[in-house]
């Protein structure tokens, strides 16, 4: 797993690692039950403080995401594709809904919203 930073985003460097980390999980590139690196190992890795590696460990783990063994380390945790799907699903409900609104003040017809999507979808 490669985590890129972008230390110029206008996402917190642990946000960062939470979504890099949540997305390899739903796209499977991170499996149930894998370990995940140390702490130490992907600051150091990072190039960032432990803290924040730490902090985005705990943001994964209140999120049931991943789960920790004493002494052995960070771990995906199982069956937890479906939530995460789903969680995608309701945010980008939410960006929609935006972009909807601001196509109706911009005086968009339903008509002209869906012939829209229909030519920008792939």
């Amino acid at each position: 797993m490669k985590i890129i930073i972008n230390p110029k985003g206008t996402l917190a460097i642990y946000e960062q690692i939470v979504n890099h980390i949540r997305n390899s999980i739903l796209t499977g590139e991170l499996s149930p039950g894998e370990c995940l690196p140390s702490i130490r190992s992907l600051a150091s890795e990072l190039e960032i403080s432990v803290i924040t590696t730490k902090r985005a460990y705990e943001e994964l783990e209140k999120e049931n995401l991943i789960h920790s063994v004493a002494g052995k380390g960070f771990y995906v945790c199982e069956n937890n594709r479906e939530y995460l799907k789903e969680k995608n699903y309701r945010l980008l409900e939410k960006r929609m809904e935006e972009l909807l609104r601001d196509c109706t003040s911009a005086g968009m017809s339903k008509k002209e919203i869906l012939t829209m999507v229909e030519e920008l979808i792939f």
